[in-house]
């Protein structure tokens, strides 16, 4: 019989919040809240200049970045590597995100940035999903083909070291005229998503995480994570909210 993996809570701060003490006072209260989990593993990933910072508040937070470039050093004006962020201590990257992708990011250059994280020491937390769903249910295409490209090249031997996060673009709290998902659209979406990664990987997908990342908040949490088929959770603007995130929080340690 499989082992039953622990469950994982990952907080996007985005580009939140605007200055470093109001990060400290977040970051400390949900330090405080967290205080016993044992099971869980908690990740938070704020913007880049808080992380040094926030590293010293917290051993049982893990820290993670919201981005990472595909190269180690050079002649790359701006960017951070994976290689800067895994010496820094930082053991999480998201990659994929749909707001990085709005800004022109693909499939292709997401890849780069997965395996440069995967040969640099880090957990990447690949985002994938639709902007829309339609009845030809074209959308498993999508999802699959994001899968199929991000992933490509990727060894069997990293396969336990990925985290997929299925992001319903049309369920998340900043898209226009977005619509709830429900657990029974996780469910349906965690399936497909695990065939697809058994197909590249074989018995090794297994050991892949898979979460939800959909606008999911304090209220809807258990449901997800009860029915959803998804090992943890990705949580935008809930996890501004030290109250709230640390309630998603306890509901994983508490149910599972």
């Amino acid at each position: 019989m499989q082992k039953k993996k622990d469950k994982i809570i990952i907080g996007n701060w985005k580009m939140n919040p605007l200055t470093i003490k109001e990060a400290e006072k977040s970051f400390e209260d949900i330090k405080k809240s967290v205080s016993y989990v044992r099971k869980t593993t908690i990740v938070i990933c704020p913007p880049l200049l808080y992380l040094e910072k926030l590293k010293k508040i917290s051993r049982k937070i893990n820290l993670g970045a919201q981005d990472a470039f595909w190269g180690d050093v050079g002649a790359f004006t701006g960017e951070v590597s994976a290689e800067m962020l895994y010496n820094a201590g930082i053991k999480y990257v998201i990659l994929g995100h749909s707001e990085r992708r709005t800004l022109g990011e693909t499939n292709e250059l997401v890849n780069k940035k997965i395996k440069g994280s995967l040969s640099a020491g880090l957990t990447p937390v690949l985002c994938v999903g639709e902007s829309m769903r339609d009845e030809n249910h074209s959308y498993f295409n999508l999802v699959k083909t994001q899968l199929e490209e991000c992933l490509n090249g990727v060894k069997k031997t990293f396969a336990s070291k990925i985290i997929i996060a299925y992001e319903p673009i049309w369920a998340i709290s900043s898209t226009l005229n977005r619509h709830d998902a429900t657990s029974v659209d996780s469910r349906e979406m965690a399936i497909f998503i695990r065939k697809v990664l058994y197909d590249k990987f074989g018995a090794e997908a297994s050991r892949i995480r898979i979460i939800y990342g959909g606008s999911v908040n304090e209220k809807d949490a258990l449901d997800f994570l009860n029915n959803g088929g998804v090992d943890g959770l990705l949580s935008g603007r809930a996890s501004l909210n030290a109250k709230k995130f640390a309630e998603i929080i306890n509901i994983a340690e508490n149910n599972f």
